[in-house]
């Protein structure tokens, strides 16, 4: 299964404004992880911003970058003005990369893809990975996941789920990272 990848890209986030222009080793956060995102199985990876400042530096690094609209109120809003503006269809796959993610292993995007691949009724899929120690378990900027006995999500929660002081077995941590299936954006 051929998919492409979308890395929305704000400017304006609340708690870093700038973020993905931050310099990391002598290059902008989102070059970084587009050069991941490059080293996936995706036939297509395109950088999507409402900010002239990013699609200069995109642009100046050899990325595909489209301007989107500044009133999306989530990357997979943006998404979907990118694929429309470039003409996906409906059964094609779109993995959205988060554009702080510098160090997301490119074996991830290939999972969530893979993932759409192998379940045909589905129309998208996410990631998740066992929470190992009792702190991230209690963080509230570690995002849980409860799943039904088939692995499919049934929520996500910044909270402890369920409620517990201390790490329980069989929790996990929610990796930011989806695959959808252009028809259900």
């Amino acid at each position: 299964m051929s998919f492409s990848v979308v890395i929305p890209a704000r400017y304006a986030s609340t708690r870093l404004p700038g973020k993905p222009l931050l310099d990391i080793s002598g290059k902008p956060m989102i070059q970084h992880t587009w050069e991941r995102a490059l080293l996936s199985g995706a036939t297509r990876v395109v950088i999507a911003t409402d900010d002239e400042r990013i699609l200069e530096v995109a642009n100046a690094f050899g990325a595909e970058a489209l301007m989107t609209s500044a009133s999306h109120q989530s990357g997979s809003d943006r998404i979907c003005e990118v694929v429309d503006a470039l003409g996906f269809h409906d059964s094609d796959c779109v993995v959205n990369v988060q554009a702080d993610e510098p160090l997301i292993p490119s074996e991830a995007i290939d999972q969530v893809a893979e993932c759409l691949k192998h379940n045909a009724d589905y129309g998208l899929a996410t990631l998740c990975e066992p929470i190992e120690n009792e702190r991230e378990y209690i963080e509230s900027s570690s995002v849980k996941v409860v799943m039904d006995k088939f692995g499919r999500a049934l929520y996500f929660s910044r909270a402890p789920i369920p409620a517990s002081v201390s790490l329980p077995d069989g929790c996990y941590r929610h990796i930011g990272i989806y695959a959808y299936r252009v028809g259900v954006l």
